[in-house]
């Protein structure tokens, strides 16, 4: 009896066994025998408590179709369970065989939801955080999806991550899981954020550098600073940290420690808090290069290739100048660019150590030189509005030459200098192929906008309106002025330029203007025509001094030159211009002591420019050169003139047609220091002579510094050159008190950082050094008296608008200040630009 109850006992527990192994598998299954499996076809499949999810998406996923042959209890039953679960969408899942009819059995699959997300939000940070903080945790949290352990707590670690890169190593976040609508079976998320204090680096210390002092090695680490450093973030992250260390190792390597490296870092707080980092350095031995020899080559000698590397023997082991000097050097110093401007596209050259003796090592170039490539396909991508041709034409990569290197770097200066195109977002791809020998080249650009627009308007009281309503096109298409589809709102895209200006301070003042250019004037070559006006008239009768009416007419032909390089440009221009004064005692026009206040003065000029430019980012250059002469000639009327008792002739008579001959010399440089950080460094110089002593110096035409340089918006619109001179009014150059200078000199340097550098806007600001001074008549000329100052400015540029920029300089050099004793403030001046640098 007590056996065979034992026996009992002993089945009923394996089957229980065998129900709890099996039953969380694949759920529930009605009146099934598990001791014999039976097949069944499935007649019907049907979802019980989705409330809120697909049914059919349901039955899909779980890979069970009507129709189907399965066997019950069987391996599908727990994969469909299996593949359900796995969704982490619900709570509870189960299959169970609601009926059975013959060897036919309907399925029915229980769910219990997960609730979905509806929103989550933040406490104890600022707004300022929200928009990171939703991106840091868009992998885990969207919307509508279902939140599960895991989901809450990966968001968790997200959200701390954030805060700890940003030096908050104590922040702590806990989430609070709300109802928020019951009938939706949706719930929101509350995370409450205590930040703590930053914890900062106290110090950093090295263990192991003999050989160079720990100032010099934290130089190397951009990104990890200690607290001692006056403006730099102090914070540790360990990506950040990672990319200090390889920087360190690189400069070891600079100077000859090749197998220099860092055991090991240690980090660790100190009772106050603060963070102690340690690295344990193990620098190695410095090497030298010593026998440096080439293998393969049979286009260039060992001789040249030697000179053009650079790398003498005893010279400190450096494998990054090595590389440089090899593969890409910014100025065309390399063994690479020798064969790629020859077309050896395919050319590789490898440097090997083939022998390291003390602190010496031998390195074999072994090269490859290949065959000459070919261009094949020119393919230009993403122009919108420019057409094609505008952009083909400034290229010097053509389908059938030879690839050159310095000609593919050239085509991308070029595109970027038409001002057209995001500069950050132009790309270039060369896909080769080598069966053929030939390479396409692709450029991929992005339009950005370019013209300009300059609208103002008010009312000035006893002025009346005063207003400006200026257009600039930069990218015009006179070709489809009569084209209605190409009016967008006007026809664009062939790279013409089309300014119209006007402006007006009603009883006072009126200017108009008006400019048209074709660079490409017949579309084959790169010779430019401009044709242009203005006209301007100063009415200041109510105040009893007059009128000044300018009009000025001008064409010019401009074309690049091939010699002495093709950087060089000329560019010819034929001006027209009549002065007319009634009375006007305003101008600050004088002859020799006298004030020019009447008359009808003529100006037809001859200007030449001869430029060379290297510059190719308009709005924000940071490397090249821009040099100009530019030279003006009248016709020397005094020649032909009948009547030459000048000492009888008043001023109108004397200079009814001007004559003068005048010239100017201008030059820029610039330079990336290190980063974003750029230098700019320029000179200017100028001087107006006459070809007749008895005639003597043009009132006009002259050279004013000082002031901001707004009033050359339109370069002589009042008879003159005008020059800005940061810190100084035009009445602290003493020769404008006298008419304006024959001669001048200006000197600045400046360094700029950018703000920003997207397609929209181009941001930055600068410090500056300028001087500067003008002089009448050689005789007094002294190149050392210059008027210095200093400052800080900003510049902004939108697309839209142009450049919009502040300065504000201290002028050093005011006798009249320095003498009354004047406080500091009053050396300061701020000045506005608009529309474009002053010169």
């Amino acid at each position: 009896m007590v056996i065979t109850n034992s026996i009992k006992s002993l089945r009923f527990l394996v089957i229980f066994i065998a129900c709890l192994m099996v039953g969380p598998a694949f759920g529930q299954l009605n009146q099934i025998d598990y001791n014999v499996p039976k097949e069944y076809e499935i007649g019907e499949v049907k979802v019980e408590g989705a409330n809120y999810s697909d049914e059919n998406a349901i039955i899909n996923l779980s890979g069970l179709r009507v129709g189907d042959r399965i066997t019950l209890p069987g391996e599908k039953i727990s994969e469909a369970v299996r593949k359900l679960w796995k969704l982490k969408l619900f709570t509870n899942v189960k299959i169970i065989k609601s009926r059975e009819v013959g060897d036919v059995v309907f399925i029915l699959i229980q769910i219990e939801e997960r609730p979905r997300l509806s929103k989550f939000t933040y406490t104890g940070v600022k707004k300022m955080y929200h928009d990171d903080l939703d991106g840091a945790l868009e992998p885990f949290l969207i919307k509508g999806s279902s939140v599960t352990t895991n989901t809450k707590q990966n968001s968790i670690n997200a959200i701390k991550k954030y805060f700890i890169e940003k030096g908050f190593l104590d922040v702590s976040v806990n989430v609070n899981e709300k109802e928020d609508n019951p009938k939706l079976n949706t719930i929101s998320l509350e995370f409450e954020i205590t930040r703590n204090e930053k914890v900062k680096i106290e110090t950093i210390s090295f263990s192991g550098n003999t050989n160079v002092k720990d100032k010099k090695l934290r130089k190397q680490m951009k990104n990890t600073k200690h607290k001692k450093r006056l403006f730099a973030k102090s914070r540790l992250v360990k990506k950040e940290l990672e990319e200090d260390k390889a920087a360190i190792i690189t400069f070891y390597n600079k100077i000859g420690y090749r197998d220099a490296k860092i055991i090991k870092d240690s980090v660790w707080r100190n009772e106050d808090g603060y963070l102690q980092l340690h690295l344990d350095v193990q620098e190695g031995g410095q090497y030298y290069f010593r026998n440096i020899t080439w293998k393969g080559n049979t286009i260039h000698d060992d001789k040249r290739l030697t000179a053009l590397l650079g790398i003498q023997k005893g010279d400190v082991y450096n494998l990054e100048l090595l590389e440089t000097r090899l593969r890409f050097s910014p100025d065309g110093r390399d063994v690479s660019t020798l064969y790629l401007d020859d077309g050896y596209l395919f050319f590789r050259v490898d440097p090997i150590e083939i022998a390291i003796s003390n602190d010496s090592i031998d390195i074999e170039m072994r090269m490859v030189e290949g065959p000459k490539a070919t261009i094949d396909k020119v393919v230009i991508q993403g122009n919108t509005i420019t057409h094609e041709h505008v952009i083909r034409r400034e290229l010097w990569t053509k389908p059938g030459a030879k690839f050159s290197r310095s000609d593919l770097i050239r085509s991308q200066r070029q595109i970027i200098g038409l001002g057209y195109f995001d500069p950050e977002k132009l790309g270039m791809n060369t896909p080769v192929n080598p069966e053929r020998g030939t390479v396409d080249i692709e450029y991929v650009v992005e339009e950005r906008p370019s013209d300009q627009l300059e609208l103002s308007a008010g009312w000035g009281g006893f002025s009346g309106v005063i207003g400006t309503l200026g257009f600039q096109f930069n990218n015009f298409s006179l070709r489809n002025i009569l084209n209605k589809k190409a009016w967008r709102p006007l026809p664009k895209g062939d790279g013409q330029k089309l300014s119209l200006r006007a402006q007006t301070n009603s009883r006072f003042y009126q200017s108009y203007n008006f400019s048209f250019s074709e660079p490409w004037l017949g579309g084959k070559k790169p010779n430019s025509f401009t044709l242009g006006g203005f006209y301007t008239r100063f009415d200041r009768t109510l105040y009893s001094q007059g009128v000044l009416t300018i009009g000025r007419g001008f064409v010019g032909l401009g074309s690049q030159l091939k010699w002495p390089d093709n950087n060089f440009i000329s560019n010819t221009t034929i001006n027209i211009e009549n002065i007319q004064l009634e009375n006007y005692g305003f101008g600050g026009f004088r002859f020799e002591g006298q004030n020019v206040t009447d008359g009808n003065y003529n100006n037809f000029s001859l200007k030449q420019v001869i430029a060379r430019s290297t510059v190719f980012e308009p709005t924000f250059p940071r490397s090249g050169s821009k040099i100009s002469l530019t030279m003006q000639f009248t016709p020397p009327y005094s020649l032909f003139r009948k009547n030459k008792d000048y000492d009888n002739l008043d001023i109108q008579d004397r200079f009814r047609w001007l004559e003068y001959h005048k010239w100017r010399l201008d030059a820029e440089w610039y330079a990336t220091l290190v980063g974003k950080l750029v230098f700019k460094a320029s000179a200017k110089m100028g001087l107006l002579g006459f070809y007749n002593r008895d005639v003597g110096l043009s009132p006009f035409e002259r050279f004013e510094l000082g002031g901001d340089g707004l009033s050359n918006q339109s370069i002589g619109i009042t008879g003159r050159d005008i020059l800005a001179l940061r810190g100084y009014e035009t009445t602290d150059i003493e020769p404008n008190n006298e008419g304006g200078g024959t001669l001048f000199n200006k000197f600045s340097v400046e360094l700029r950082y950018p703000l920003s550098l997207q397609e929209n806007s181009t941001i930055f600001v600068l410090g500056f050094l300028d001087g500067g001074n003008s002089w009448i008549g050689g005789e007094n000329y002294n190149p050392f008296d210059l008027k210095r100052s200093a400052g800080i400015g900003l510049r902004v540029f939108l697309p839209m608008f142009g450049l919009l920029g502040f300065d504000y300089g201290f002028g050093f050099d005011k006798p009249g200040l320095i003498a009354t004793g004047a406080k500091w403030g009053e050396f300061g001046k701020f000045s506005i630009i608009l529309g474009f640098e002053p010169d």
